[in-house]
């Protein structure tokens, strides 16, 4: 029965020739008892939702259910075909497909919490830009959805992936490392260094307060996602690069539920800080 308990054990069964995606979808396999061909399946509806999500409010913007965003995913796609990115095409594209998922999850439109509803933008906004760019196949697609899975079940087995646990640092900071963890693989990247890659996204994030306006998960999240992209993207770019990380993942995870322990309770999912807090968040709600 193929499973692991920590990047550590992770990195042994891929020894030097598995992919961690391979290894995940083992596990799958292994633990439903199920055939690749219906795991893969099961992979590929996810696929799915995600495209279909990323795409969705940049054709038809739609306000979300507090009225606090929606529209921005389409501003950011005509802002980016006038030719004055500063992102460039893949970061461009990143942004608004996390922008535009976020929007249909606060609308009540189906989208894929990966790992949290609030967090949902982050790994199709990397992967979907990706498979623009480098004409990635479906098939590629769904190797990097397993190995993205990968992280975030190390992150809910040895820490927590919830805002109201761990503060945004637990959904967000998770989701840029699964993002992350997988685009390194994508890319051609070792095991080892997409690791390195979801390490750095969890230092980098590390204290990200959780502190909905008006308690939706619409404001400050959809631009936090955004900058979840965006700090993916930067950590693979490192790990890619041979800049490898001093502090391992499972340290790292430990040292980001530490933290969020000790994050006060008013900026954990409750709307009593931060940006719900703040003069114009509190006239926003009434």
């Amino acid at each position: 029965m193929t499973d692991f308990k920590s990047a550590k054990e992770l990195l042994v069964l891929c020894g030097k020739e598995r992919k961690i995606s391979e290894v995940m979808r083992q596990r799958e396999c292994d633990f439903s008892e199920a055939a690749p061909e219906e795991i893969d399946g099961r992979m590929r509806q996810v696929l799915r939702i995600m495209r279909e999500s990323a795409a969705a409010a940049i054709d038809a913007p739609v306000k979300s259910m507090g009225g606090m965003i929606g529209g921005e995913a389409k501003k950011l796609n005509r802002f980016q075909s006038g030719g004055r990115s500063l992102c460039g095409p893949v970061i461009g594209r990143g942004i608004t497909f996390a922008a535009a998922v976020l929007e249909v999850n606060a609308s009540m439109g189906v989208i894929v919490a990966a790992p949290t509803a609030g967090s949902a933008g982050i790994v199709p906004g990397v992967l979907l830009a990706l498979q623009q760019e480098y004409d990635f196949s479906d098939d590629r697609m769904v190797d990097a959805l397993f190995h993205a899975g990968a992280v975030g079940y190390l992150a809910m087995r040895n820490a927590t992936v919830a805002g109201a646990v761990g503060g945004c640092q637990a959904e967000v900071g998770v989701a840029a490392a699964m993002a992350a963890s997988s685009a390194v693989e994508l890319m051609g990247g070792a095991p080892a260094q997409s690791l390195d890659a979801a390490s750095t996204v969890l230092m980098n994030m590390l204290g990200l307060v959780c502190d909905p306006v008006g308690g939706l998960v619409e404001y400050p999240c959809q631009n936090r996602n955004v900058a979840g992209v965006a700090a993916a993207f930067t950590a693979a770019e490192l790990a890619l690069a041979g800049i490898s990380q001093l502090i391992p993942f499972d340290e790292m995870l430990d040292t980001m539920y530490q933290v969020g322990k000790r994050i006060p309770y008013e900026l954990r999912e409750t709307a009593l800080g931060g940006c719900a807090a703040s003069p114009s968040g509190c006239r926003f709600c009434r």
